[in-house]
This record gives C-alpha cells, sequence and structure tokens, in this order.
C-alpha cells in the first residue's frame, strides 16, 4: 500500500495554521443563507408549502451555485462552537505529535473561547448553534443545546486534558456529562434501546443524535468510573444498532420523512460505534460496522474512491463533493484502517485528491465542488476546522506508528 505523504500533510497543516491566524477564528457558513430572518421565513415557507417554498428559497440556492461569496450578504461572520472544538482537537494532536508547547497553547485559547460560548440559561455546561436554526419541525432558537455540539465539545476538553492534566477542563467535562444525562431526554424504543432528544425539547429519532450521546457517555463511564453513564450510553448504542437498514445503511431518522444516506451523518455513526468498540468491546456493535463500512464502500465512494455526498439524496444538490465528506473520510479511515484493509486504501486516495485539488494558494481548504466552479468561501464549521482536526490526528497517529516502527 502506497505510503501517506506525510511531510506533504505537515507542511499543509503548517501553511493552514498560518492562514487562520490571518483569517481569525470567524466565518460565514453554509447556513448562512438561511440564518437571517429573510432566510429563515424563506425556508419555514418551503416546509410548509413545497411549491411557495421552492419559489422562495430558489434565489439563495441559485446563488450558492453559482456565486457563493454572496453569502456574506445574508449575514455577518459568526464563531461556532462545534468549529472551536475541532480546533481545539486539532492543536491537542499537533501537540501530542511533536511535543509543541505552542500548539498546547493555541487548544487551550479555544477551550477559554468555549467556556465563553456556553449556552446560557443552563446550569450545567452545554452548546449549540450561535444562529437560529429553522428546521421542518420549526425554530431552533440559538443558543439552545444541541447533542450534536456538546459531544464534540467533551470530546476537545478531554484531548487538552490528556495533555495537560488541568483539573479546570475536568470540571467541565463533568458538567457536560450531567447536562447530557439530565437535559438530554430519554424515549423507549424497543425493550433494550432508547432514543434520545437532538435539544432538551424534541422526541428523539436521529440515529447519529443516539450514536454521539451514546459515544460520549461511553467515554465518560471509563473518564469518571460510573457504570451508570454506560448503562444510558447502552441503550441509545442499541437504537442505534437496530435501526441499521438490512443492506448495512442508516436512514437520518426513523421518522419517516427523513430517510436519506448520506456521506457524513453515515460517518458520524460509524465513527461513535469505532470508538464505542475499542473502549468497550462488542460483537454486536463490531458486526454493525463491518455491515456499514460495506455499505460505505459500495454506495458513499465513486469509481475513484472518492466521498459521494449521497447514495440517497433528498433533494437536488447544487455539488458534486464536500470538503466535510472528505474529512469525515479521513477520520473513519484512520479509525478502521488497521482492522479493514480497503479504508487504507481509501484513505490514500483521499489524501492524494486533496492535496492536488482542495488547497488554495492561502493555506486554506476549498469548501466544495460545485456542478461548474468551486465554493472557496472558507466556512469553520463547514468544514475547515473538521478537516484541520482529522489532518492532525492523521499526522499524530503516522508519527506515532513510525516510532514504533523504529523501536521494532
Amino acid at each position: 500500500m502506497k505510503e501517506i505523504p506525510l511531510v506533504e500533510v505537515e507542511k499543509l497543516l503548517d501553511r493552514f495554521i498560518l492562514w487562520l491566524g490571518q483569517y481569525g477564528e470567524t466565518s460565514w457558513d453554509h447556513q448562512t443563507y438561511f440564518a437571517g430572518p429573510v432566510g429563515r421565513r424563506a425556508k419555514a415557507l418551503y416546509y410548509r408549502n413545497k411549491a411557495l417554498g421552492t419559489m422562495a428559497v430558489a434565489p439563495m440556492i441559485l446563488s450558492e451555485a453559482l456565486a457563493p461569496s454572496a453569502r456574506r450578504l445574508f449575514s455577518d461572520r459568526l464563531r461556532f462552537p462545534i468549529a472551536d472544538a475541532h480546533y481545539a482537537m486539532g492543536f491537542a494532536f499537533k501537540a501530542r505529535a511533536y511535543d509543541d508547547p505552542g500548539a498546547r497553547a493555541r487548544a487551550g485559547s479555544f477551550l477559554a473561547e468555549l467556556e465563553r460560548s456556553r449556552c446560557s440559561g443552563y446550569r450545567e455546561w452545554c452548546w449549540g448553534y450561535p444562529f437560529d436554526w429553522e428546521t421542518r419541525n420549526g425554530t431552533i432558537r440559538q443558543g439552545t443545546p444541541l447533542i450534536t455540539t456538546t459531544p464534540y465539545v467533551y470530546e476537545a476538553f478531554r484531548e487538552v486534558h490528556r495533555i495537560d492534566g488541568n483539573s479546570r477542563w475536568l470540571e467541565a467535562m463533568a458538567s457536560m456529562v450531567r447536562h447530557v444525562t439530565k437535559d438530554i431526554e430519554d424515549y423507549p424504543y424497543s425493550p433494550t434501546a432508547s432514543t434520545c432528544s437532538y435539544t432538551p425539547f424534541d422526541k428523539g429519532g436521529i440515529i447519529n443524535a443516539s450514536a454521539y450521546r451514546a459515544c460520549m457517555l461511553a467515554w465518560a463511564s471509563i473518564d469518571f468510573d460510573e457504570i451508570r453513564y454506560w448503562r444510558v450510553a447502552e441503550r441509545n448504542l442499541n437504537f442505534v444498532l437496530e435501526t441499521q437498514n438490512p443492506d448495512g445503511s442508516w436512514p437520518y431518522s426513523v421518522d419517516g420523512a427523513r430517510d436519506f444516506v448520506d456521506h457524513f451523518h453515515t460517518c458520524f455513526v460509524l465513527k461513535a460505534l469505532a470508538k464505542i468498540d475499542s473502549l468497550r468491546p462488542n460483537e454486536a456493535c463490531r458486526n454493525a460496522i463491518n455491515k456499514g463500512i460495506q455499505y460505505y464502500l459500495e454506495n458513499l465512494l465513486d469509481d475513484k474512491k472518492l466521498p459521494k455526498p449521497f447514495s440517497k439524496a433528498p433533494r437536488m444538490t447544487v455539488y458534486r463533493r464536500e470538503l466535510y465528506d472528505y474529512a469525515e473520510c479521513i477520520n473513519l479511515c484512520v479509525l478502521l484502517r488497521d482492522r479493514i484493509v480497503e479504508m487504507g486504501v481509501v484513505l490514500n486516495h483521499v489524501i492524494a485528491d486533496l492535496l492536488a485539488r482542495w488547497i488554495k494558494p492561502d493555506g486554506s481548504f476549498r469548501s466544495r465542488e460545485l456542478w461548474l466552479s468551486w465554493d472557496n468561501v472558507p466556512m469553520h464549521r463547514w468544514a475547515q476546522s473538521q478537516m484541520f482536526r482529522s489532518l492532525s490526528l492523521l499526522a499524530l497517529k503516522e508519527r506515532d506508528s513510525q516510532a514504533a516502527n523504529r523501536v521494532a
């Protein structure tokens, strides 16, 4: 198998860090078009009336396809907690890989930002979006805790605590666990499984939400030596296992309305299962991973072994490829390549294409390959930070492997 070009990856990380320092830690987002009042009303109309709503959102979708830089007309740049968490993890991995005190300090600075951006109105520490998010079920207001955000922050604090042992980070992690067990609700799905809510206020049913919670609480059961956290995690894990389709895929939700299968949500679920299995080995979990990876390899990669956005799309898309898919593909490959040989092959193809086509002259990444051109607007949450984290993790694992080979 061809070796990962580690030197090129390291150079890219250094260039990206310089770009990040110059560009700043706020950005636009793929939701920018719909985060303001005009976009939200158009999106809400789309959910109520497909025909009229399509006409309302069409100008924004057309702009995204033909002039993506116009999104800056719809909203100011924002700071995204989920991006800060990924940057904190990326710098933590870099600090470990190179014994780099500067990277360790940068990781801590992102945790400090997260301390400031946590949701107000909640006793325990939790995070959501910095904008009002219009969904088919109504508006999720800015600052509403999301189970798809807080676990990333937990992981970020966990990785930095692993480096410096600062009790401040551990206390924050304990608060996050209390939030996830008390404020996020559980709803029975079967005698052995429960689905968790996405926010403190909904009824659950979204697969990746339960996968996130199961993974975070599996970590917490070990970090705090509390078996009761695993008992909660286990029921959410069983929900994920029981909702896997016979072909190995997962729908986005069990509500019947959102049965699409896409790339990065599939990666989210498989990543969580892989992490849980590494903490608490489980044959059912391992079987689900194997089935899921088989589906992934056959349906979510093209003939060049590059990520496809959807195997079953919910609507027409304006792009061919997505940076977020590349970032999550790299994460999944790093987790599973030692167990599943094909994932190592995919990793090589994805890294080669990333280095060849996705790097901008300033050191940042292209955001999307559109049908006719590129979306070059840098968006921290979508997915500059995710790519930085995935490449930093890859560099750490490659250096660890090289060190082990030298010892052997």
